[in-house]
């Protein structure tokens, strides 16, 4: 009997790879030089972002200075421009003067900023939600009052919302600063926007067959692809809260300031001490940077989807 050979199998040789052409490569050598401002394109690149980070940082670096510096260096000429040694016994001042209770006022700002950004993203969240991927009467035309709200100034409203809250007995108290800013026109349609966008309806439709229920669907399915818009809409809030004078000195009285009501105790009366001033505000800066740090992730990673889903 004769044994049958089986031939061996060679495996296909792959072909040699064409090299790149002189073309591609002098393109490529081409974004490289680019990237590293290598080009005189480049280099006004680069000259061009280092003058903004300066025009940028320096009002910041400045106030650093004169925080650290007494009142007399800071009235002399010329001004200085490097840091001092009173920074610490500046921000002891501060803290210290009874007349502007700037801690207390730390408090009372973290807590009106923090409780109506919380509400303005939740709150936003399910209204546009709501807006973009739910069917029902009027939606259209609550979507319209809702935009013309961003029309109004918000000086308009100062007076009827300080009679408003006098009537409920809370003029002069900490959650007057606070009740007429826990929900915001923008965001809402901010929200509506982003989940128009990002959110395609075969995925809710798909939590529907699956038995999830309207707010399951919202805080399970929805809210974590909203999460980049809602970190940019946190930060905005927070910003615009902590920054807010005008209501806040109608509405609070002497015993609930806020930050920015206290930096203007410092800088009244008929002499104002600068180095205190910058001190308070260098105080007052300090939470806004660190919010930005901690989320800044993201807050860009939710404006660069914003803009190319756009």
């Amino acid at each position: 009997m004769t044994q049958t050979q089986i031939p061996a199998v060679v495996p296909p040789v792959a072909a040699p790879s064409k090299p790149p052409s002189a073309r591609h490569t002098r393109s490529l050598a081409r974004l490289a030089a680019q990237s590293t401002g290598a080009t005189p394109a480049g280099k006004l690149i680069y000259l061009c972002l280092a003058i903004s980070v300066l025009l940028a940082a320096g009002p910041l670096y400045y106030m650093v200075v004169m925080a650290s510096r007494p009142n007399s260096d800071i009235t002399s000429t010329p001004p200085p421009l490097t840091p001092g040694n009173q920074l610490g016994a500046n921000i002891t001042r501060v803290f210290d003067n009874q007349d502007v209770m700037f801690g207390q006022a730390m408090v009372n700002s973290v807590l009106v900023a923090g409780v109506a950004t919380v509400s303005v993203v939740v709150l936003s969240a399910l209204a546009g939600f709501a807006f973009a991927k739910l069917r029902f009467r009027g939606r259209n035309a609550l979507l319209l009052i809702v935009i013309g709200t961003m029309m109004v100034p918000v000086q308009l409203g100062l007076v009827p919302l300080y009679m408003l809250m006098g009537k409920l007995g809370l003029a002069g108290t900490l959650p007057s600063a606070l009740l007429p800013f826990l929900v915001s026109g923008f965001g809402v349609f901010m929200m509506r926007q982003y989940a128009a966008q990002a959110i395609p309806n075969e995925l809710i439709e798909a939590a529907r067959v699956d038995g999830a229920s309207t707010f399951r669907i919202f805080f399970s399915v929805v809210f974590p692809i909203l999460r980049p818009a809602a970190a940019v809409l946190g930060l905005l809030t927070f910003m615009e809260r902590w920054n807010d004078f005008l209501w806040p000195y109608l509405t609070l009285d002497a015993e609930h300031p806020t930050v920015q009501v206290a930096l203007s105790r410092l800088s009244g009366g008929y002499y104002t001490d600068q180095a205190l001033v910058m001190a308070g505000t260098l105080l007052g800066t300090l939470p806004l940077v660190i919010v930005f740090i901690v989320f800044g992730r993201q807050i860009i990673g939710g404006i660069m989807q914003g803009g190319v889903k756009g």
